[in-house]
């Protein structure tokens, strides 16, 4: 029995969870089970399947030139998309958000990563994965799948199948550093091509999943809390650059500038997710183990420390922790707690959106880049109004499980029009690098 006197990944593990969701969820063969499997917590180095997965990601998605381009990819298709909102004739238009962003925003995901031959192009494809994500609880829970998951079954069938025709084709020769990465890992651990499209599934919920609900909720709170919308407007302005282009009027946003100089932008981007996330980190005891000289961890338990009781705890966010609070993640808002102060100093170490230590995701900044490009974009070019008359946040009762943030059970209809002296021009939505990253994360922070 081990005394534990500080972090150890190896002991209280996520790799043999991981392992275990994947074969589960994405429906593997028995030979890709045991080769993720082998070593599958690193015990006798980092080779195999599963060591060598996490290095590709982490590799793909750290501030680099390939992830600058992933990210302009991506940020293009955005602006692309928003510049089809409102047909030339129309006025306004009437949107469900959710699926709105749900739609356009895995287009622009899965162009940056899986590039000119990207099989989601496909609407059929789009459909099945998220018909497949919205049963992955019950494919997880495993009890009669084929009655109980059977859609979820069938989207997932479909996708994988679209996935081996792309990697047959060779479509991954032309696509992101992420891709490569991630099919030159499973093609140099010797899986089947089957194998590699079913693996490559579970790849599509993490690059989808938690983006399109946060881009969701970032656009509730901002466009339905009172005042908070000419704020952010305030801030998005001040860095958007106009000039004359062939006598076209072009307003353009640059995202590093706007992670510099728009604060209250990112503190919404922050308390979103705050506010929102549901995550939860589990790992498995590896052996016995003693925590903190008291508490007994039994091998092959398990320990799950769930994000939404860390981001409701008064003791580290103070007496609001139950209200959104637009300017929390402010640096002017950071006062010490007093008897009648409701907030607090914050612990950076508390915020667990994105997870922390060994397993923090790797896609944070990839993923941040895009909800600040959608929502930048919208509040610069867009008003929005909800069709019932009053914003109503929707409940979450049904949120994917694989999921780290809401999903809300019932879209809202908006109406979308040009903002007032916004109608006429282009816009522009840029990156200048990826090395100016946002430091949502403990583990990001210099100072």
């Amino acid at each position: 029995m081990k005394m534990l006197s500080q972090k150890i990944p190896k002991i209280l593990a996520f790799p043999p969870i991981e392992a275990k969701f994947a074969v589960r969820v994405c429906g593997v063969s028995t030979a890709a089970e045991k080769l993720v499997n082998a070593n599958v917590n690193g015990e006798d180095g980092d080779t195999g399947l599963s060591m060598e997965s996490y290095e590709a990601m982490r590799s793909a998605l750290s501030p680099s030139p390939e992830l600058a381009e992933m990210n302009r990819q991506m940020i293009e298709n955005i602006a692309r998309s928003l510049d089809g909102l409102i047909a030339p004739a129309q006025q306004s238009t009437k949107i469900d958000l959710w699926n709105w962003l749900r739609r356009h925003v895995t287009a622009a995901t899965t162009n940056a990563v899986y590039g000119p031959q990207n099989p989601f192009k496909d609407e059929s494809v789009v459909d099945a994965f998220w018909q497949f994500e919205g049963q992955i609880m019950a494919i997880l829970v495993g009890v009669l799948p084929s009655i109980t998951a059977r859609r979820g079954l069938a989207g997932r069938a479909r996708v994988s199948k679209a996935l081996e025709q792309y990697f047959k084709a060779g479509g991954h020769g032309t696509a992101s550093i992420l891709a490569r990465n991630r099919y030159e890992c499973m093609a140099r651990n010797k899986l089947a091509l089957e194998d590699i499209a079913k693996f490559e599934v579970g790849g599509a919920i993490a690059v989808l999943v938690n983006t399109v609900p946060a881009a969701f909720w970032m656009l509730f709170f901002v466009y339905s809390t009172p005042g908070l919308l000419d704020e952010v407007r305030r801030q998005v302005d001040a860095i958007t650059v106009t000039n004359n282009s062939d006598g076209v009027l072009v307003r353009s946003i640059d995202i590093t500038t706007l992670k510099r100089n728009c604060p209250l932008l990112i503190s919404v981007f922050q308390e979103t997710l705050r506010y929102r996330s549901v995550s939860t980190s589990v790992r498995q005891v590896m052996e016995d183990t003693v925590l903190d000289g008291q508490w007994l961890l039994k091998k092959d338990s398990m320990i799950q420390m769930p994000s939404r009781i860390i981001h409701r705890d008064s003791s580290l966010w103070g007496t609001d922790v139950e209200e959104f609070n637009p300017q929390r993640f402010l640096k002017s808002s950071e006062v010490k707690s007093s008897g009648s102060n409701s907030r607090k100093r914050r612990n950076p170490a508390a915020f667990r959106a994105f997870g922390g230590g060994t397993t923090l995701c790797p896609g944070r900044h990839f993923a941040s880049n895009e909800v600040l490009a959608v929502t930048a974009m919208f509040v610069l070019r867009y008003d929005m109004v909800p069709t019932a008359g009053e914003w109503v946040m929707p409940s979450t009762e049904n949120t994917n499980i694989a999921g780290g943030v809401m999903e809300p059970d019932t879209d809202i209809e908006v109406e979308v029009s040009a903002r007032k002296g916004f109608e006429q021009g282009r816009f522009t939505c840029s990156l200048e690098d990826s090395d100016t990253i946002l430091a949502v994360a403990a583990e990001d922070r210099t100072e």
